[in-house]
């Protein structure tokens, strides 16, 4: 299975598929402005870390690495949806269509992409509250300690 097929002839309603076409175009555009929304909020949130207190673990964290990891995939999400529909509108005043290949193989490589960089930094994220704590338990012991002594 090659990323990109040969083009296949297109028997069907041209009206029907150039909506079917469109239809596509907007599900690209609705991922894209996701991945989008998700990276601003992300940046939001770490915007707040030096509010909250409990949101200081977040503070110098990766989160504007991951922001902008999501932006840029559905900005590339966008601009791919963008010029597959155009593709399929030539294609199919030629009566021909070639399957998306390269679009489905890159979402899935984008998704992944976010997905594992995700874990990655909540794993991160994870480690730095379990210094945070231990650090706390220490010091609450010497406090005893030293409270024990005096």
């Amino acid at each position: 299975m090659a990323l990109r097929p040969p083009p296949l002839s297109n028997t069907g309603s041209v009206a029907r598929d150039m909506l079917a076409s469109e239809r596509t175009f907007l599900a690209w555009a609705r991922t894209g402005l996701g991945f989008i929304a998700l990276g601003i909020a992300i940046e939001k949130v770490e915007a707040f870390a030096s509010l909250a207190p409990t949101l200081m673990h977040l503070e110098n964290s990766r989160t504007k690495v991951a922001a902008g990891a999501l932006v840029a995939a559905g900005s590339l999400c966008v601009g791919h949806g963008a010029r597959r529909y155009f593709t399929v509108w030539r294609g199919l005043e030629k009566g021909v269509f070639r399957p998306n290949g390269v679009g489905v193989v890159g979402l899935s490589a984008a998704a992944l992409g976010v997905a594992f960089g995700g874990i990655l930094l909540v794993l991160e994220n994870d480690g730095g509250r379990v210094k945070e704590r231990r650090a706390l338990a220490a010091a609450r012991e010497g406090a005893e300690s030293k409270a024990r002594h005096s």
